[in-house]
């Protein structure tokens, strides 16, 4: 089996806010629910994380700047690392992501092991 990365995009901007706490223990328990579902079947490597939105960009010549660039559509807001035979069956273990019911999208990656 192979790793791959699930990054999970969306726009802050238009991203629905929660209007009450059991709205969000609700959207809260989507994501654990399908997360579930993954690890139940043994192919949740890592269960990722939520990011926040502030951070910082390191460039080459030590240049550190505010980020992510939240002028550009979308941002990552998380990840998950999931273990799946081929990027066929790494895609369809995404497809239950709830950040597909708000508009966002999943982004899917094999991870290639670096080799020393």
């Amino acid at each position: 089996m192979k790793d791959f990365l699930l990054v999970y995009r969306t726009d802050y901007n238009t991203m629905p806010k929660p209007a009450s706490p059991t709205e969000m223990q609700a959207n809260t328990k989507r994501w654990m629910d399908w997360i579930g579902g993954i690890a139940a079947q043994n192919k949740l490597t890592d269960r990722g994380n939520r990011l926040v939105p502030d951070g910082k960009v390191l460039k080459a010549d030590n240049v550190i700047a505010d980020g992510p660039y939240t002028e550009i559509k979308e941002c990552i807001i998380g990840y998950s690392i999931v273990k799946a035979d081929s990027m066929e069956v790494a895609t369809e273990l995404a497809k239950g992501c709830p950040i597909l019911a708000i508009g966002g999208n999943v982004e899917i990656r094999e991870i290639s092991p670096i080799v020393p």
